[in-house]
């Protein structure tokens, strides 16, 4: 296998994952939120809460949808780049990638059409019980892409039967620690992209004085507390997979540690295994775990003094200093979260599924320049994709409640205006 052939697939990997992963954090988070306060405009029947809903709700439906996009792109790779991966681990990743694909795109889009049709026409019960179904197949689908990945970072319950990959105990595939551990890590961390982005949002408009000050207020303060949670689970749950890497995964561990002595041992255990290589992993694994950590610590500090100012009133509606910092905090859960995917990921080279199958032997035999032009394009597609999410999130977070899409109805004349019945419609 060509080397550069080789550096442009790990790369073509890298994009695409990547940037796909961008959009997964901020729907897991955002639909948290949605489905929680549209539970709670249900029961309260305030329309504060209502137009909450719509406002936010509007965000999720176009992050969602680029997240979409991207994942359909991204899927194309593994035929393309990968049919190593495919032909020797198919049978068991290909399974949990088909069963996430029909959670996302049979279950999930299917509800959440329901639910952006459905206003004014379905009853606020079952607009909520709706929405709430999109929420946890998102879930659903995320601890599914985690079965895949854990099986290549921890590869339990399988064994190698000729030149493939089967199962032997399905129990222990969907209960491996790297999959339901990293499921409520990602979990953590998409709280933590979810709040910062409502606490950011509403500190633009505070800033700004907007007229929606009650609004803007309660969001606030929903995006700090929800960040704040996430903030802990992330933390717990990142210490357990430490304590778990350490068992299985040790070489990452002394490289992040920068135990040259350890490294020296387990290269040689490694060589002495597996035959002659490198089996070191690269530097970069050890800078996305710093990069995490400190990522961590500043919005802990962040968040712990933002619950205390969120306790009064007249600091969330005045402190403009503060909202300018939270305005700037938006891009910090992304930072943290691409660092420790590049920690995951890169750590446990150079394997693809770790101490059965390496890099070189997954990647599809293709010549440097065919694998040159799929980088070139997957970029240029994830690059305009992201650049146009980007642009329509931020068009629409600095609108006023009121005048988005969202929520407006068809009236009898086959105009369109947001409805003061769908405003209130929770309360019928």
């Amino acid at each position: 296998m060509n080397a550069e052939t080789l550096e442009l697939a790990r790369l073509q990997f890298a994009v695409t994952a990547g940037a796909h992963f961008l959009f997964v954090a901020l729907t897991l988070g955002l639909a948290t939120i949605v489905a929680c306060v549209q539970l709670r405009a249900t029961v309260s029947r305030d329309p504060v809460r209502t137009e909450m809903v719509r406002f936010w709700g509007q965000l999720y439906v176009i992050n969602y949808a680029m997240g979409i996009l991207t994942g359909l792109v991204m899927e194309l790779q593994f035929g393309l780049s990968w049919s190593g991966l495919t032909h020797f681990a198919g049978n068991v990743f290909g399974s949990a990638l088909a069963m996430e694909t029909l959670v996302a795109f049979f279950i999930e889009s299917t509800f959440l059409a329901v639910w952006i049709f459905g206003w004014g026409r379905l009853g606020p019960w079952a607009h909520v019980a709706v929405f709430w179904v999109v929420a946890l197949t998102a879930y659903a689908s995320a601890y599914w892409i985690l079965v895949a990945n854990g099986l290549m970072q921890n590869p339990v319950g399988t064994r190698v039967d000729g030149d493939t990959l089967v199962v032997t105990d399905l129990s222990a595939v969907l209960t491996n620690p790297s999959a339901v551990t990293a499921f409520w890590h990602i979990a953590g961390g998409a709280l933590l992209t979810g709040g910062f982005l409502v606490a950011g949002v509403s500190a633009y408009h505070l800033y700004r004085r907007s007229r929606h000050g009650e609004l803007f207020t309660r969001s606030l303060r929903i995006g700090v507390f929800t960040a704040l949670a996430g903030l802990v689970l992330s933390v717990v749950t990142g210490g357990m997979q430490f304590e778990w890497l350490g068992d299985v995964q040790a070489m990452k561990i002394a490289a992040f540690e920068g135990d040259s002595a350890e490294l020296d041992a387990l290269q040689a255990a490694m060589s002495a295994q597996f035959g002659a290589g490198d089996y070191t992993p690269p530097s970069l694994a050890r800078a996305g775990g710093v990069v995490m950590l400190l990522a961590f610590a500043l919005m802990l500090w962040l968040l712990i003094a933002g619950a205390l100012l969120a306790s009064f009133r007249r600091a969330v509606l005045r402190f403009r200093l503060w909202h300018v910092v939270l305005v700037a905090s938006i891009p910090l859960p992304y930072i943290a979260m691409i660092a420790g995917w590049v920690f995951r990921e890169v750590g446990r080279q150079p394997w693809v599924v770790y101490e059965m199958l390496t890099v070189e032997d997954a990647v599809s035999d293709v010549s440097d320049t065919v694998m040159r032009a799929s980088l070139l394009t997957f970029t240029a597609i994830f690059g305009t994709l992201i650049a146009v999410t980007v642009w329509l999130l931020a068009r629409h977070a600095r609108r006023d409640p009121g005048t988005g899409f969202l929520g407006r109805v068809i009236d009898e004349r086959g105009g369109q205006e947001p409805s003061t019945a769908v405003l209130t419609f929770v309360g019928r």
